[in-house]
């Protein structure tokens, strides 16, 4: 079931892009008008309801970030922050590492550290992986994000709303 929620949404994504992408035959466009404006820093946040596979349970979490994008790259470094709450409580301090691949869409990468409410002294290497696709609002944008996150006590999954505000 999870696995087909995750092929709809990854094909959903994909083909926004290919409609977005596409010229109409015999229209003029003037490409340099479409270019969309990146800010250099973003703040965002994610909410999300989480499932954990091992347990197949779920649980609800949040995630912040901070990126600075790199020059004119496409890529970005920053720290980013996950709570999970309730009976898999635990924190999450990783670094940020980001591409923009297309002009909306964002794949981020961040290796950290987790530290579980049962465990409050001892920590555990972390593992993030994040998809957003992008709609712009003035300085924010909105859009779904979906992220596989591994820590040695399980692998989850969540499907939520991303939130960034950029300067």
């Amino acid at each position: 079931m999870m696995s087909r929620i995750l092929f709809a949404f990854s094909l959903q994504l994909c083909l926004t892009q290919l409609i977005a992408q596409h010229d109409h035959v015999g229209e003029m466009h003037d490409h340099t008008a479409e270019h969309h404006h990146h800010h250099r820093n973003e703040i965002g946040i994610a909410n999300a309801p989480v499932y954990f596979m091992k347990e197949e349970s779920f649980s609800y979490g949040l995630h912040l970030h901070y990126i600075h994008t790199l020059h004119e790259s496409k890529f970005g470094l920053g720290a980013g922050y996950e709570r999970i709450f309730d009976e898999h409580g635990h924190n999450t301090f990783g670094l940020v590492v980001s591409y923009r691949a297309m002009d909306k869409l964002n794949f981020i990468l961040s290796p950290g550290l987790t530290i579980e409410d049962a465990s409050p002294g001892e920590s555990s290497f972390a593992m993030h992986a994040e998809a957003s696709y992008e709609f712009e609002f003035g300085d924010f944008h909105l859009g779904p994000v979906f992220e596989v996150a591994y820590d040695p006590e399980d692998v989850h999954l969540s499907l939520g709303i991303h939130l960034g505000y950029g300067f």
